[in-house]
């Protein structure tokens, strides 16, 4: 990224200094005991020990936080930076019941994480016997399983389709949360431990997976979403509309594509509001989110929702684009208002109000409802059924009904990184009894 683009887009939290983290750590009442963790560890789906890495940063011991934070999460470093702590561990903390500010663990576990980028050690018991296990993406659920598996001395190979590894780390998470780093750091100890990386090598197929079957004793499939959904709008072949992932990608990349003085985004999920605040920061002058549904309906998180407002993010709420409109470049978005539905135990299904049109003037729109379900998997491996958009394993386990086969992350509906990296812990463990016979 060059330097005028990392000028554009400033970190949203920068790390703390030496002073703070002292100060920050000190807030921290250090709960939980022999009767149960902590209510900030309860809400980490990563379930690192926060009081624990933040005794040791109080008491000057980066070593044992930076060893408390890696133990159980080996993307720690990462997590620190793009987790919505706000929802999970900071939501919890005890001091916002008193009317206080949560500690910042965020940014004291980028603390701990920054000492010294993840040391992952190897305990393997002497009756352990090697298994060769091939993981399908290099993002966050399969970075985490590799690591989990690597350290219990199984022989891991990663395949993903890019030529770098991440996943929606290093292509899709907004830059003023995580550029790159400290994830090529966090990588390298997975090298140590002798995971097998091939990019550039994508595995579509049903021989392609025969093939990985028969060289493999487990599957697990951390290929995350598809392309984005196309709404399929009249109009979308006009110069100025972009799809919100290529987006994303190009400007992480460092050649961001040119937005106009008016700026339309098309969603309501936390990626929606993403690219609206990454186009005021690339010199939009207008940015405008339309929404089918009302505020209290976005999947997006609210305090996500109150960020964008205050950096001048507009919303049209109740609001559905019909066509995009122009002749060789965008010019408008036509929308139509929507009432909602409301029945009980589902959600507000929105209805077109007729005649209620409206045009939003617009240079350039960004489609951005959503991502594609991997279906295709279904017909390349036997057994693979999706239920609601979501890939059908169990719950403890992350075994699918194929039982060679184990997957995480967003393919079985985590929404985040963190949960990612929860999910391949319990594949990890699934795994581990699935070869060694116990399941």
């Amino acid at each position: 990224m060059s330097f005028a683009l990392q000028e554009a887009f400033p970190e949203l939290k920068p790390p703390l200094t030496p002073i703070e983290i002292q100060e920050e750590a000190s807030r921290c009442l250090e709960c939980g005991g022999i009767y149960g963790p902590a209510p900030c560890t309860s809400a980490c789906p990563s379930g690192i020990d926060i009081p624990g890495f933040i005794a040791a940063l109080q008491g000057g011991d980066l070593a044992s936080a930076n060893r408390i934070v890696f133990s159980e999460n080996p993307l720690a470093g990462t997590c620190a930076r793009v987790c919505p702590t706000p929802v999970l561990c900071e939501g919890s903390c005890v001091l916002s019941y008193v009317g206080l500010p949560p500690v910042d663990i965020g940014r004291l576990q980028r603390a701990a994480a920054d000492y010294a980028r993840n040391r992952l050690t190897v305990s393997i018991s002497p009756q352990h016997q090697a298994h060769r296990v091939a993981v399908i993406g290099a993002g966050p659920s399969g970075l985490a399983l590799a690591a989990e598996l690597a350290r219990m001395g199984d022989r891991v190979t990663i395949y993903d389709e890019n030529p770098d590894p991440g996943g929606m780390v290093r292509y899709a998470i907004a830059p003023y949360r995580q550029r790159v780093a400290p994830l090529d750091d966090e990588i390298q100890p997975l090298l140590e431990l002798g995971v097998t990386f091939r990019f550039n090598t994508r595995i579509a197929g049903r021989e392609a997976f025969l093939a990985l079957e028969s060289e493999s004793d487990a599957i697990f499939l951390g290929v995350g979403l598809g392309a984005d959904v196309d709404p399929q709008l009249p109009g979308q072949h006009l110069f100025g509309v972009w799809q919100a992932l290529p987006f994303i990608r190009d400007l992480k990349e460092g050649n961001p594509l040119a937005v106009g003085r008016f700026t339309v985004v098309i969603g309501g999920g936390n990626t929606a509001l993403d690219v609206a605040r990454e186009a005021l920061r690339l010199g939009s002058e207008q940015v405008t989110l339309v929404y089918r549904r009302d505020r209290q309906s976005m999947p997006a998180y609210a305090y996500e929702v109150q960020d964008a407002e205050k950096e001048g993010v507009r919303f049209n709420w109740l609001a559905t684009p019909v066509r995009l409109l122009g002749n060789a470049w965008l010019e408008g978005v036509e929308c139509q208002y929507q009432e909602l539905l409301r029945d009980a135990g589902s959600r507000p299904k929105p209805r077109p109000i007729p005649g209620a049109l409206f045009t939003l003037k617009a240079d350039t729109a960004i489609l951005a409802i959503g991502q594609s379900v991997r279906r295709e998997l279904s017909e390349w491996v036997p057994g693979l059924q999706f239920e609601h958009g979501r890939l059908i394993v169990d719950a403890e386990t992350g075994q699918t009904l194929n039982p060679q086969y184990f997957a995480g992350g967003d393919l079985v509906g985590g929404q985040s990184v963190v949960e990612a990296v929860q999910w391949a812990k319990r594949a990890a463990k699934g795994i581990h009894q699935y070869v060694a016979g116990e399941k």
